[in-house]
């Protein structure tokens, strides 16, 4: 049988139920006429009766009552699970994956998804952090979280910060012996803490603009990280000079362990977005995260 003709076997646990063409009508909210045509139709491609009718009643036949036990059970587990796929609408549920660095999933993604996730039990959020950029389709992540330049061009993105700032610092201690920088060019006499790009391999050229002037510094220094809050946590503890961002570092700056110098020449970037395939189907959970993060200035 046809997957249209489901709608026939439905016409006919109404009428077998109800016993009546008239209320069974009124119950699909179909003619009586049309039911009746209907059950003719199922009657002849099965090739067997499935009613008793009479003027008073209809009741099904020996074949309708086998029909009646074994399929009826069954159409009611399939309308059971299409009602439970309904309710994901008005109850969003599911896994959300997200990849972003150490520092947006502690200052933007915990703080921002915190009250999603009380108002949302049943929506779950992966947080995958790491600084190297991921394909995020071919890693099978739901979305992930970069500076607005960082962001390929076929994927949608949405803004979930203000624009950044990078910043160059060093402990008191650090400069203590030595005088700070005045120009990106003095930062080669200097211990500068290095960034090990995980994608390309190389040592990250700190980059400079002032009046529309850029300028990249290659520097050198002890220490070398894959990781930006590592470099953090070493240019606190004085072994050298660390290229930053400005808010990962103000919690230092602001408490004296560190002093932003070069300040002049510090750039500003795009800010934070979410970003994921423009081609991706988005679920009611998907979206409330999104809202969630949405920066609103």
């Amino acid at each position: 049988m046809q997957r249209g003709n489901l709608n026939d076997l439905q016409a006919f646990l109404a009428v077998a139920r109800e016993q009546s063409f008239t209320k069974a009508a009124a119950k699909l909210g179909v003619s009586q006429s049309a039911l009746s045509h209907t059950m003719r139709e199922l009657e002849t491609r099965l090739g067997v009766r499935l009613l008793t009718r009479t003027t008073r009643s209809v009741s099904p036949t020996e074949a309708g009552e086998r029909l009646l036990q074994t399929v009826g059970p069954r159409l009611e587990e399939i309308d059971a699970e299409l009602d439970a796929i309904r309710d994901l609408r008005e109850k969003p549920a599911g896994t959300i994956r997200i990849t972003a660095t150490n520092f947006v999933a502690d200052a933007i993604l915990l703080p921002r998804l915190s009250g999603l996730l009380r108002r949302y039990p049943d929506i779950k959020i992966e947080i995958h952090a790491e600084y190297a950029l991921t394909d995020i389709v071919a890693q099978r992540f739901d979305a992930g979280v970069r500076t607005g330049q960082q962001v390929a061009k076929d994927m949608i993105a949405v803004r979930i910060g203000p624009d950044i700032r990078m910043a160059v610092v060093g402990s008191p201690s650090y400069f203590k012996n030595r005088p700070e920088p005045k120009r990106p060019q003095d930062l080669i006499g200097h211990n500068c803490i290095n960034l090990r790009l995980s994608t390309r391999g190389g040592l990250y050229a700190w980059e400079f603009e002032r009046g529309g002037q850029e300028l990249n510094v290659r520097v050198e220094g002890q220490l070398i990280f894959n990781g930006p809050s590592q470099m953090l946590n070493a240019a606190v503890a004085g072994h050298g000079l660390a290229y930053v961002l400005e808010d990962a570092a103000r919690p230092h700056i602001d408490k004296g362990r560190l002093r932003h110098v070069l300040q002049e020449w510090s750039p500003s970037w795009a800010g934070y977005h979410l970003y994921y395939p423009s081609r991706r189907q988005s679920s009611a959970a998907f979206n409330l995260v999104v809202e969630a993060l949405r920066y609103r200035s």
